[in-house]
């Protein structure tokens, strides 16, 4: 009992000293104490100097404007975490950044910090490298750990289109450490929406080298986002173990990227035991590559299932790894099952290398994939000139090796073919080719090819295998595969 008491009187302390602070846009004074609604503060310029502690909470009224730049730092707990937030009635309370800002908001180098109920504008009078909407850094800090996003509205960011420029993004993640080992853990970013952001939607920028510098942030959950009009890279964790993106959707995205672009919808790199599951992403139009999915390189363990493609330009997924470089462990251990693609791979204008978008883009040495009871749906080609192959495996600094194609079915209303070039042990079993198909004499033993095409159509596939929820707070709804009905289907295959 004596040390209850001693533990309870402990943590008094911590919550007197938790407090909260209005602002208000319209009828604050910076030279309030913040402390009550009639009392708030302005601007953001109390906030931006302030040192929060575990228990703040910072509210911004709703149906307001805040002009200029929020900068957030604070060390929150577990049971009391610091909450930046809205009151009041109406709209999100907006917050406008000045021109020429590289972000509307920042989060720097804080833990157990939750930001919500916003909405997040940084549209200057021209196109800037790196800018963003919601900034979170750890620089030289440790552990950031369980900052949460939830609910922002983020849109009309306009960054540079060119990735080597320094590209921009709704959400910028970055983390780097000089002199102390710094990454994230349990980061968050759900129920948010990002539109008409240019170039990415989330990006994270970490140190990617596997050498004694390697620090990956852990244990990060994507989930319940909308991405919409944004026409580059959709979520891309970089220098991450253990991520999960689930339940998001990418839609309408501009053909705006310059020729020599290449981006995709939702893709590791430098990663370990990426899950992208129950996702919907449409409508890739990049200049090359355009799929809605990626596995790329210096990865190990990347799952892609359960998620529903359709309409992007490039194809449905991407496994790749450049054996160019040096400087990365390559791509092993990629698991895509259990997917649903419709109509990918329908690209009208050449890339670098002519008109391409294969279905599967296998590209380079990686090692031991498995592609594994997917449905691949390729309908009439929308040009004469647009290219058909349900699977290429072609070289980037070498070839696959150890690929495993298995019980998948795939459906092509035109000539396609089987493209595996030099790659080598591969295995290719009991998968089903509907229609005319190249390349497959030596396939013929162990798969199944029927020159007719299979009697089904796209609107049947959709109302076999898909389920519908809300998304970003009800802005959105969300087809992703019906877990059981595609198990069960393939099961009732063998």
């Amino acid at each position: 009992m004596k040390r209850i008491l001693i533990l309870i009187l402990g943590i008094i302390p911590l919550f007197l000293q938790a407090a909260t602070y209005y602002l208000d846009a319209e009828n604050g004074n910076d030279n309030n104490n913040g402390l009550t609604e009639l009392s708030a503060w302005q601007t953001f310029k109390n906030v931006n100097t302030k040192q929060l502690l575990s228990g703040d909470t910072i509210l911004l009224k709703r149906g307001t404007v805040f002009e200029g730049v929020l900068e957030l730092n604070g060390e929150g707990s577990f049971i009391n975490p610091i909450v930046i937030a809205a009151y009041g009635t109406g709209d999100k309370p907006v917050v406008n950044a000045p021109d020429n800002s590289l972000y509307a908001i920042r989060v720097f180098n804080s833990s157990y910090l939750i930001l919500s109920d916003l909405e997040i504008v940084n549209h200057g009078s021209s196109d800037l490298a790196t800018r963003t909407g919601v900034k979170l850094e750890s620089i030289d800090y440790g552990t950031s750990k369980s900052v949460i996003l939830r609910s922002l509205d983020i849109r009309d960011v306009n960054g540079s289109l060119v990735k080597e420029a320094g590209g921009g993004s709704g959400i910028l993640i970055q983390s780097r450490g000089e002199t102390k080992p710094s990454n994230f853990d349990g980061l968050i970013i759900e129920h948010c929406t990002i539109t008409n952001c240019q170039r990415n939607a989330m990006i994270w920028n970490a140190h990617w080298q596997r050498d004694e510098r390697w620090f990956p942030s852990t244990n990060t959950i994507v989930r319940n986002n909308l991405i919409r009009g944004v026409p580059g890279d959709g979520i891309v964790p970089i220098g991450c173990v253990n991520t999960l993106i689930e339940f998001n959707k990418m839609m309408d995205c501009p053909s705006t990227l310059p020729k020599t672009e290449a981006a995709a919808g939702f893709w590791p790199w430098s990663c370990d035991n990426t899950t992208i599951q129950f996702n919907e992403v449409s409508d890739h139009k990049a200049p090359w590559d355009a799929q809605g999915f990626d596995s790329d390189y210096n990865c190990t363990n990347t799952t892609i299932q359960y998620n529903y493609s359709h309409h992007n330009d490039g194809g449905f997924v991407l496994i790749c790894n450049s054996g160019e470089s040096t400087e990365q462990i390559g791509n092993i251990g990629t698991l895509v099952q259990y997917n649903l693609s419709i109509n990918d791979g329908q690209r009208t204008k050449p890339t670098r290398i002519g008109m391409f978008s294969p279905s599967i883009h296998i590209a380079g040495p990686v090692k031991q994939t498995t592609i594994f009871r997917n449905l691949i749906f390729a309908g009439n080609k929308l040009t004469q000139d647009t290219h058909r192959s349900m699977i290429t495996a072609d070289s980037w600094g070498g070839f696959a090796n150890q690929t495993k194609i298995l019980e998948n079915e795939f459906i092509s209303t035109e000539p396609s073919n089987i493209d595996l070039q030099k790659s080598t042990d591969n295995l290719l079993k009991e998968n089903r080719f509907y229609g005319s198909y190249a390349n497959t004499d030596s396939l013929k033993t162990n798969n199944v090819f029927k020159l007719k095409e299979k009697n089904i159509t796209p609107n049947q596939l959709k109302e076999k295998f898909l389920k519908t929820k809300r998304i970003a707070n009800g802005k959105a709804t969300i087809s992703y595969i019906d877990r059981v009905a595609i198990e069960d289907y393939f099961n009732s295959k063998r």
